[in-house]
């Protein structure tokens, strides 16, 4: 983990002071469980290196696991094509995910989470027209 050279116990980013709060605290158990999500719509950028590096590494430094979540809400323009490309990039930065999930695998679930928090009136449902 990374921490500061002030208190080698302290670490160096916000993200991590959060999650060492709360796994202190017990929360989730004292569990971490990250996930990278990307959409399967094209080729990786820096941005997604950064972001693959926190989720996995900050699963890594808490003994915890990071899934990889595909977030293909947009089949119009998703490929497997991009599916294997992200991959083979994690791979070749050197993490391994816990598990390999899409979240239209949970559609179903979803949609039944909305309709309650619809009907609870905790939620509604506009249309616009642009």
């Amino acid at each position: 983990m990374l921490m500061s050279n002030d208190n080698p116990e302290t670490p160096t980013d916000f993200i991590r002071q959060i999650v060492t709060a709360d796994v202190a605290a017990g929360k989730h158990d004292g569990r971490v469980q990250t996930r990278f999500p990307p959409e399967p719509n094209g080729y990786l950028q820096i941005g997604h290196a950064k972001a693959i590096c926190l989720n996995f590494d900050i699963a890594k430094d808490f003994d915890g696991l990071c899934n990889l979540r595909f977030d293909d809400t947009n089949p119009e323009k998703e490929s497997d094509e991009f599916v294997q490309a992200i991959l083979k990039d994690i791979k070749w930065l050197g993490y391994e995910w816990a598990k390999v999930c899409f979240a239209s695998d949970y559609f179903d679930q979803l949609f039944d989470w909305a309709c309650k928090l619809i009907v609870s009136g905790d939620a509604y449902v506009d249309e616009l027209r642009l």
